[in-house]
């Protein structure tokens, strides 16, 4: 068998840092180490028939054919040739997710790139601050807003390139750091904030007028995510006004709705730019489509449209072809002719749903590039057909798994709205492992899959909220095999991602989790509970945010995100059958020793912040006593590593952080067998 090496690997913001585990006897290699894993490379092994969250197109303003893709998840990918190969050119630096790209209309060589995506979804990424490249993506250099975690935009001056405005709408998951509109005079060198609001509250868009770039238009955003909740606007949300380049802004909310504001869209149409689009989302359902005729200085209301979901979607693009034609990205992209009065569907038959960017040709209507949770499309007929992008690999990974299939091993993961996948490791084809050679097992959000490690036919995938199939590649079946709620019991709680385990000691068993902890015997034909509720059962909306507690009427409370009090980590020792570890999203572990029969309550570990959501667990694959547990706190701010390791079944902890970067955030920890 092929010699393995004992160590524990764990996974911080994506990248496999290596430690070493304590071992239980004598080590019979050496050491898995950074020295030796720098001799090994990656391979990709895609897929590309889906794609991934696509949050900006910049294509360059002389060359066409060149165009650069932010992803939210993925970094910046670059195509000299319309899509027909790409490149990625980011990945040596800070981030993976991209809040906007923008090339310099006067260099086309000179690109700027935003870190950290521009919404307030459940699985946002941050970023590290603001990128400079001038020669065109071979190379970038930072040039600051390093805390600003989510840039939203960045305008250059037409006039002078050295003049650039950005819209940095700050932290999502904790108040200060780098907000508003920030200028520099110099390319980047040095830096003014030239519009601030609050500590709570960014710029998530910014235009400008085409006949004068020292007007610019702004759209404050006061929004705050905590793993318990969403609260999408407050009173720091509006629109403002410069008339000098930023030296000064007036507030111009006259017409907008007057109470508590959520994310407000922006668009300024290049025919006559003294007309403004705005579509707002409002508390108590006051939102709407709103225009201006006078530069700003009062708005009307064209209607009641808002996107689906404003935290997830809300930019307007008006046509520079035809005046009041509009774009707005959704859920399904919509069109308006008449300036936001009336919107219909622009078509998304063939096409992936759940719209971000949108680049339209300005030498063409019909043409149109627009980015999907399912990547790059284009159309040449505006929207009646679309050519998808099938070779950019950008799929969002929640969680992945292998199986025991020979010759060669199948990868499944579960993506973000993109189904789970499943494909192989290699293939014997000359041209290696092509899109044609991947599966879907479920549609909808996928999360963790599991493989029966006896039959690698048999796979077990997720959707959102604890909906669970068994599927069979051999007979292509898929059965609903979700726990349901006891007629007499509680309502059941789950998560976005619920927690799902095969027991090593049975391949027939398998755990699965809501607040209450399920077994099956059967592969999940019939369930039963084996547990209480396992979390602190906290009343979420008793929680601060923000400073206070906000009433159920603010601005999109609670949405777009998992009911609080569910169990999140799970894990079963290999060599004691029955010794099970839960974790919980309000920060609790919980053991039993007797398979369920009895838990013991663990309510802090270490100096692990409470209420830190359990991200992981793992028993010892080689003591029955020992156990590792992740924490991960980004969702309140917290971005430190948090690993940690018992060897008394959760009796003491001890701190196993050791020299992991400071700002690294810990989601996962795997050990590797030993011969």
């Amino acid at each position: 068998m092929k010699q393995f090496y004992r160590s524990v690997l764990i996974l911080v913001a994506g990248v496999f840092l290596a430690t070493p585990a304590v071992a239980q006897e004598e080590d019979t290699g050496p050491q898995l180490n950074s020295s030796l894993l720098s001799g090994l490379e990656l391979r990709n092994i895609g897929p590309a028939f889906m794609s991934g969250r696509v949050v900006e197109i910049a294509v360059d303003p002389v060359k066409r054919s060149t165009w650069y893709v932010a992803a939210a998840s993925g970094g910046v990918w670059k195509t000299v040739n319309a899509g027909t190969t790409w490149q990625p050119i980011f990945d040596n630096y800070g981030s993976y997710s991209i809040g906007t790209v923008a090339v310099d209309p006067n260099d086309r060589h000179t690109v700027w790139v935003g870190t950290g995506e521009n919404n307030s979804q459940r699985s946002v990424g941050y970023g590290d601050g603001l990128y400079k490249s001038t020669d065109g993506g071979r190379s970038f250099k930072k040039v600051g807003l390093e805390n600003s975690e989510h840039i939203a935009r960045v305008i250059i001056d037409p006039r002078n390139s050295a003049v650039v405005y950005v819209a940095a709408q700050g932290p999502l998951w904790s108040a200060g750091g780098d907000r508003g509109v920030y200028k520099t005079t110099d390319g980047g060198a040095t830096w003014e904030q030239v519009l601030e609001i609050d500590e709570h509250t960014g710029v998530s868009d910014l235009v400008y007028d085409p006949r004068n770039p020292d007007v610019l238009y702004a759209a404050a955003y006061q929004r705050r995510r905590h793993v318990w909740t969403l609260i999408n606007g407050g009173p720091g949300s509006g629109i403002y006004k410069t008339s000098d380049g930023g030296a000064t802004w007036n507030e111009i909310n006259s017409g907008l709705p007057s109470g508590d504001k959520g994310r407000i869209g922006l668009a300024i149409s290049s025919i006559d730019p003294d007309v403004l689009y705005a579509v707002v989302e409002a508390a108590m359902g006051g939102g709407g489509f709103y225009r201006s005729t006078n530069a700003g200085g009062n708005w009307s209301r064209q209607g009641d449209y808002v996107s689906g979901s404003p935290q997830y979607y809300q930019e307007i693009y008006a046509d520079p072809h035809k005046f009041d034609r509009l774009y707005s990205m959704d859920t399904r992209t919509q069109v308006s002719e008449d300036g936001g009065r009336n919107w219909e569907r622009l078509g998304e038959e063939w096409k992936h749903v759940d719209n971000h960017a949108l680049w339209i040709n300005p030498d063409d209507a019909e043409h149109l590039l627009i980015g999907t949770d399912g990547g790059v499309y284009q159309t040449w007929d505006r929207g009646r057909s679309w050519d998808f992008i099938a070779n950019l690999s950008l799929s969002q990974y929640y969680k992945v798994a292998v199986d025991n299939a020979e010759p060669f091993y199948n990868v499944y993961g579960g993506t973000q709205d993109n189904a789970t996948h499943g494909g192989p490791s290699r293939t014997t084809n000359v041209h290696g492992i092509r899109n044609a050679d991947w599966f879907v097992t479920v549609f909808g959000d996928g999360f963790d899959p599991a493989v029966d490690p006896e039959n690698p036919n048999i796979v077990y995938s997720q959707w959102q909220y604890g909906n669970l199939v068994r599927f069979d590649r051999q007979t292509g079946e898929r059965v609903d095999i979700k726990p349901q709620p006891d007629p007499d019991g509680p309502p059941l709680r789950w998560n976005w991602d619920s927690a799902l385990l095969i027991s090593p000691h049975s391949a027939s068993r398998i755990y699965f989790a809501s607040q209450i902890l399920f077994r099956s015997d059967d592969r999940g034909d019939t369930w039963r509970a084996v547990s209480p509720d396992l979390t602190r059962n906290i009343n979420r909306n008793q929680l601060e945010v923000m400073g206070r507690v906000w009433s159920v009427d603010a601005v999109s409370k609670n949405r777009s995100t998992s009911v609080y009090g569910n169990i999140v980590a799970l894990t079963e020792s290999p060599l004691v059958e029955g010794l099970l570890y839960t974790g919980s999203d309000d920060g609790l572990v919980q053991v039993s020793e007797d398979g369920g029969e009895s838990w013991r309550r663990i309510d802090s570990v270490g100096d692990v912040p409470e209420m830190t959501y359990v991200n992981d667990l793992e028993a010892s694959l080689h003591d029955p006593n020992t156990v590792y547990a992740v924490f991960n706190n980004h969702k309140r701010g917290d971005f430190a590593p948090y690993v940690y390791k018992s060897t008394n079944r959760g009796g003491s902890w001890e701190n196993i952080t050791s020299d992991l970067p400071e700002r690294g955030s810990t989601y996962t920890i795997v050990q590797d067998h030993v011969n």
